[in-house]
């Protein structure tokens, strides 16, 4: 996440996850034996870069010059922000993971994001929902696009495929905020915080899910970008456009739980928006699949009142949408 200085950055991110099947379980075939120079190159059609490395038994984090990657035995995970190029990535991928790693299909595939602040400053396709889908169509013959929210002001669009996707339990929580608090936002630049550690400890990001395995970076002369890992294969990850005038920060993870409202409430108190959407994706094998049930009596949450709350029943995942923001005084 590169700082905007006195020009405007698009906080909101572009939001990739593909789920592989493989011929067998041989350590060649696995996302995490393709060599970290295969994944630079990929990157450069992306238009950003890696700046840390972080490992556990279960995953590969990145930290990127535009957001993160995460790469585990047979998924991966691009989320990019600014006039990053995503979607131009796809087929390469597809035709690195058929090379190196003996692809038998792809399970699924998520593609999501907010409505961007300035599309009018995006590249190509991006600067339209419907020509992203016309792109992914061109790859995917069962695709299935969807428009969450308002479309006329706040809204998230998700592009998917019309299949049984994943098995297994598998959850997405994100929350995607902006209009953010002033100060809260001053920890994330260099004239608060000394580095990205620092800047983690001063705004409490540390205590939002303990035990996780950290690396953060802390951007000249503002921005911020984190990775956690959890044992089991889950992650946290959070980026902070901290400028004021076009501010905005999200938070993802695939901690299962069934109920996210405590971390929804810890992750609030740190950043303090004035506005924030909430998707909770979750198959049926999940613990989560069933949380749409108490958010839907959530009127009211930590002082924010609710605009807008939808929920889809999909093949095999439940997905909710809810938008809140603080009352008008």
């Amino acid at each position: 996440m590169a700082s905007a200085g006195e020009s405007f950055f698009e906080g909101a991110e572009k939001l990739l996850e593909v789920w592989f099947e493989f011929d067998d379980d041989s350590l060649e075939s696995s996302l995490r034996s393709i060599d970290r120079k295969v994944w630079e190159e990929l990157l450069k059609l992306v238009k950003c870069e890696i700046i840390s490395r972080t490992v556990d038994e279960d995953m590969d984090a990145y930290v990127l010059s535009e957001s993160s990657m995460f790469v585990t035995k047979d998924r991966f995970i691009l989320k990019t922000c600014g006039t990053t190029t995503l979607l131009y990535a796809v087929k390469p991928l597809i035709k690195l993971v058929k090379e190196k790693c003996r692809l038998k299909q792809i399970l699924d595939i998520f593609y999501s994001r907010k409505n961007f602040s300035r599309p009018d400053l995006q590249i190509g396709m991006h600067r339209n929902f419907s020509d992203e889908v016309s792109h992914l169509d061109k790859q995917f013959r069962n695709g299935a696009a969807y428009s969450l929210g308002r479309i006329n002001q706040d809204c998230w669009y998700l592009y998917t495929l019309d299949n049984a996707g994943v098995e297994r339990p598998d959850q997405t929580f994100e929350l995607l905020m902006w209009d953010m608090c002033r100060e809260k936002m001053r920890v994330f630049t260099k004239d608060v915080s000394e580095n990205g550690l620092d800047a983690t400890k001063r705004s409490g990001i540390c205590d939002i899910i303990p035990g996780a395995k950290i690396d953060e970076f802390l951007f000249d002369p503002c921005g911020y970008s984190m990775n956690g890992l959890l044992p089991g294969g889950y992650y946290i990850t959070i980026h902070v456009t901290p400028e004021e005038e076009f501010s905005y920060v999200s938070f993802e993870s695939n901690v299962p739980r069934e109920s996210y409202d405590e971390l929804v409430k810890k992750v609030l108190e740190v950043f303090r928006p004035g506005k924030f959407l909430m998707t909770i994706f979750a198959n049926k094998a999940s613990v989560a699949k069933d949380c749409h049930k108490e958010i839907n009596d959530a009127e009211s949450l930590q002082g924010y009142v609710r605009q807008d709350h939808q929920f889809c029943i999909f093949k095999n995942y439940n997905l909710t949408y809810t938008m809140y923001s603080r009352p008008i005084l």
